[in-house]
C-alpha cells in the first residue's frame, strides 16, 4: 500500500540521517584524536560550522536513496547483501577504516591514501560490487572532495596547510566508503 510505502521511506530517511549524523561525530572525534582538530575546537567548529554535521547527515540520506535508481537505471538487479545485518556488518567496516586512518601511523600520504582507498575498493567489493555503486562512489567521492577543497581555501573550514595534506591523503577513500556504507 501507499501508507506503507511511505513509512517504509520516512524511517529509511530517519535511519540514514541519524547513522549519517553519528558517523560525521565519530569522525570528527577521531580527528581531534589525531589532532588535526584540538580538543575545544568541536564546539568551536559547531559555533562557527554548525551546518556540516547536518549537511553531511543529509548527503547520506540522498546518497542513500540514490542507490537504488541509479542500480535501476543502468538496469542492475541488486539484491547482494541487502538484509540488515549486512548493512550493519558494512558500517562496522566503515568505521573501522575511519578509525584505521586515524590510528595507524604511516611514513607518507601516499601511503594512507593507498591503504584507505584499498580498503574502501575491498569493502565496496564485498557489500556492493554493483557497476552503479561504484560509478556513484567515485564521483560521491570526487565532487565531496572538491567540496571540501572549496570550503577549507575560502576559510569555512578551520584548517591549516598541514591539515589539508593529511585530510586529503584519506578523504576520497572514506567518502568512497562512506557512500557504499549509505548506499546499502
Amino acid at each position: 500500500t501507499v501508507e506503507g510505502m511511505n513509512m517504509t521511506l520516512g524511517s529509511r530517511i530517519i535511519v540514514l540521517f541519524l547513522t549519517g549524523f553519528f558517523c560525521t561525530l565519530a569522525i570528527l572525534l577521531q580527528q581531534i584524536q589525531r589532532n588535526i582538530l584540538v580538543p575545544g575546537s568541536l564546539t568551536q567548529l559547531h559555533r562557527s560550522a554548525w551546518w556540516i554535521t547536518p549537511s553531511t547527515a543529509t548527503a547520506a540520506v540522498f546518497i542513500g536513496l540514490a542507490y537504488p535508481y541509479v542500480d535501476q537505471w543502468l538496469g542492475e538487479k541488486h539484491d547482494f547483501g541487502r538484509e540488515w545485518s549486512s548493512v550493519l556488518r558494512c558500517l562496522a567496516v566503515f568505521v573501522g577504516i575511519t578509525h584505521a586512518s586515524v590510528k595507524i601511523s604511516f611514513v607518507d600520504g601516499l601511503q594512507l591514501s593507498v591503504a584507505v582507498m584499498a580498503l574502501s575498493f575491498a569493502m565496496w567489493w564485498l557489500f556492493d560490487r554493483s557497476l552503479g555503486g561504484m560509478i556513484l562512489g567515485f564521483f560521491i567521492a570526487f565532487s565531496g572532495t572538491c567540496l571540501i577543497h572549496s570550503l577549507a581555501s575560502h576559510g569555512v573550514l578551520p584548517l591549516t596547510e598541514p591539515d589539508f595534506q593529511y585530510i586529503y591523503s584519506w578523504l576520497p577513500g572514506i567518502i568512497f566508503a562512506g557512500g557504499t556504507t549509505f548506499g546499502s
